[in-house]
């Protein structure tokens, strides 16, 4: 969207307020020297000049959790099947057949994966998988008496069309099951644009 395209208003130092007005329902607000700061377009989403992008469709989160067990397979890196979406604001997860999340903004995405398993001894791994490879993860091992439960957090860069990111588990334990609910949960929220 060019300048020229949009209403205009300029706080200049010799005139007060400038405001060149047009018909295309964008409002562009200037610095002094003409260098646009801030722009507001017809969707009503808001574009700071420093990168900062605000708006339901500009800053994509979403989160899903399970309604059911899953069992996970022993020395198997396990797709979760994070199959209930609690929030999607910008319909980039699919929650039925891939279980992948594909932003379609790009951006520095706040991602963490949780998982819950039934058995409460042994060695247990949550991992982020970007474009179909482990990207991030994080290990857990299990004594007697505390819950199974590894989780793993990053900062992930996603180019806003063709890398996605999933959540997997992994146990060198005998065959396991997840449990359901809000205990395995995997989420993801722009931090800031590209």
């Amino acid at each position: 969207m060019g300048d020229s395209m949009s209403t205009i208003i300029n706080a200049t130092t010799t005139n007060g307020v400038v405001i060149q007005p047009d018909n295309s329902g964008s409002l562009v607000l200037q610095t002094n020297s003409g260098t646009t700061a801030l722009t507001i377009d017809t969707s009503q989403n808001v574009a700071f000049a420093k990168g900062f992008t605000v708006g339901a469709t500009a800053a994509p989160t979403f989160r899903a959790s399970k309604n059911s067990g899953q069992a996970i397979s022993t020395s198997t890196w396990t797709k979760i099947q994070y199959n209930v979406e609690d929030w999607d604001t910008n319909s980039n997860y699919d929650n039925v057949t891939n279980y992948r999340f594909t932003p379609t903004v790009a951006g520095y995405y706040q991602v963490d994966v949780e998982v819950e398993f039934n058995n409460v001894v042994g060695s247990y791994i949550a991992a982020i998988y970007k474009n179909g490879s482990a990207y991030m993860y994080a290990a857990f091992y299990a004594g007697s008496t505390i819950g199974s439960q590894p989780n793993v957090h990053g900062l992930i860069y996603m180019n806003g069309s063709t890398d996605y990111i999933e959540g997997y588990a992994y146990t060198s334990t005998a065959s396991q099951s997840l449990y359901n609910g809000s205990a395995t949960y995997f989420n993801a929220s722009m931090v800031r644009s590209a």
